[in-house]
């Protein structure tokens, strides 16, 4: 086989390498498992040398792997911005912008408005992947993420996109119940809902909007713990208790009544982040349609 055959055959084995697995590689690549494993051995008959070490769970490179995948990293870099580049220097904005997003956020905020970017700009499709779960961007062919964190990774470019507040609330008829609490230690006394962290009591920190330094922190407990927002202002909605949300899970429940604020002088802490990002791998060379989609992104949430 011509050293020029063998190209389709480099960059296998360079995803090979980031995913891990042949079957997850297969599918970034769109192709079969079986595809995907000929073609890596096709490589190892050419190179004369074992590049690949396979077990029944996982997939690992051998030390001349290795060493040929690193080498060919830059290499096949160089080769993708230049095609991006000249691709995107002429004509619409086109291509594919995979993007990954909390669930509520992405529900709530995000879904509603994308109708109005994919007229804007015909050509290009957006793959949204919604998902709690932090992903690996690189690893899992992403080229952006919105993030709601107050801890972003170095190696990754952050854009902010929006302040986020962290609001306490509970259905009408729940407090027509059980009252309204006046202090956070009032909490209590009320059957709280609530984002579970390890499996430490729950506790519940706040400081005073009027006093500044002013601290309370105070345990709660309550009938119903989940780890997505959603599902603790459905619950709430449903008088089950109090919640403590992000604003972008309770805007709308707050504005159609069905959610009220409680305790507005007390400012809630260390629950969750101050702010939502657009995250994405570092590059030289970033896609038009990327750009494009980060740009209007920040846009709309800056007339908000």
């Amino acid at each position: 086989m011509k050293t020029d055959a063998i190209w389709d055959h480099l960059h296998w084995l360079t995803v090979l390498a980031e995913q891990g697995s042949f079957t997850r590689a297969a599918e970034r690549l769109e192709v079969s498992k079986a595809a995907m494993s000929l073609k890596i051995k096709e490589l190892e008959a050419l190179a004369g040398v074992a590049l690949v070490q396979r077990t029944t769970r996982s997939v690992r490179l051998t030390a001349a792997g290795e060493k040929l995948v690193e080498e060919l990293r830059e290499p096949f870099s160089r080769i993708e911005q230049s095609f991006f580049s000249v691709r995107d220097a002429a004509g619409p904005v086109r291509g594919l912008v995979r993007v990954t997003a909390p669930v509520a956020f992405a529900r709530q905020q995000l879904v509603p408005i994308i109708g109005e970017f994919l007229r804007e700009f015909p050509q290009v499709q957006l793959q949204l992947n919604v998902s709690d779960r932090i992903v690996s961007l690189g690893s899992e062919g992403f080229d952006l993420a919105i993030r709601h964190s107050d801890s972003l990774p170095e190696t990754h470019v952050a854009l902010p996109l929006c302040e986020t507040r962290t609001l306490l609330v509970a259905a009408p008829q729940y407090l027509a119940r059980h009252g309204h609490p006046q202090r956070p230690q009032d909490l209590q006394q009320h059957n709280c809902l609530y984002y579970p962290r390890g499996i430490e009591s729950p506790r519940w920190t706040f400081s005073s909007a009027q006093l500044a330094g002013e601290k309370e922190q105070v345990r709660i407990h309550g009938s119903f713990a989940t780890n997505n927002s959603e599902s603790i202002r459905d619950a709430a909605i449903q008088g089950l208790g109090i919640a403590m949300l992000p604003d972008f899970s309770a805007q709308e429940a707050l504005a159609n009544g069905s959610l009220t604020e409680v305790l507005t002088q007390w400012q809630p802490t260390e629950a969750f982040a101050s702010q939502l990002w657009i995250v994405r791998p570092f590059s030289a060379q970033v896609p038009r349609a990327v750009t494009t989609f980060t740009h209007w992104l920040r846009a709309q949430f800056e007339r908000a």
